[in-house]
């Protein structure tokens, strides 16, 4: 069975559930790796400073740069290359505004504490760009899709390599995947009215 068809069957909020409930286990996955692989706690935690300019500029001013390279491909890459198969649309279509807020918040926070915190800060940053890339397995066979989270992957692990600051990563993860998640909304909703 394809993929396609697998979303087809699932409703939007068997989708969402099914988002959450596995970033759930990415997000024990870390604490549990953090109790293991950091020699204390605080170290961990030592990860999470708040610096307002980092957070802007290596946080929010990338992610920015990042929609606006997805809204570019999007208008210039025919369909069929940017086509995941329907989850995202499937995902963020009809969901509220504070769904795609708290879908965005839980993704962001979940593989940003795994994948840089856990991962990257213990087996460096080439590591934990390929693993990132590799659990979005959907995109395996869509080169453009592919490139792009590949690309997405190393920007904010380069941005961890700067700060070592997981509030910086979290936030440009979280701005990408809830601006995003509104333009699928919002442009469902405009093709549907045209």
């Amino acid at each position: 069975m394809k993929q396609a068809d697998i979303v087809r069957q699932l409703s939007s909020n068997d989708l969402k559930r099914s988002v959450l409930y596995t970033q759930l286990l990415l997000f024990t996955l870390s604490i549990i790796l953090s109790l293991f692989l950091f020699s204390s706690m605080t170290d961990w935690i030592n990860l999470f400073e708040f610096n307002l300019y980092d957070i802007l500029y290596y946080g929010v001013l990338p992610a920015f740069i990042i929609i606006l390279i997805n809204i570019i491909l999007d208008k210039f890459v025919p369909k069929q290359f940017l086509d995941d198969g329907g989850i995202n649309e499937k995902l963020f279509s009809n969901q509220s505004v504070y769904s795609i807020f708290i879908i965005a918040a839980v993704v962001a926070i979940s593989e940003e504490l795994l994948f840089r915190g856990v991962v990257q800060t213990t087996y460096g940053y080439l590591f934990a760009s390929l693993l990132f890339a590799a659990i979005h397995i959907r995109y395996l066979k869509k080169p453009v899709l592919l490139l792009g989270v590949l690309g997405t992957s190393f920007y904010i692990g380069y941005l961890y390599e700067l700060t070592y600051n997981l509030n910086v990563t979290i936030t440009a993860h979280f701005i990408i995947d809830f601006i995003l998640g509104l333009i699928i909304k919002f442009k469902i909703r405009g093709d549907k009215n045209e």
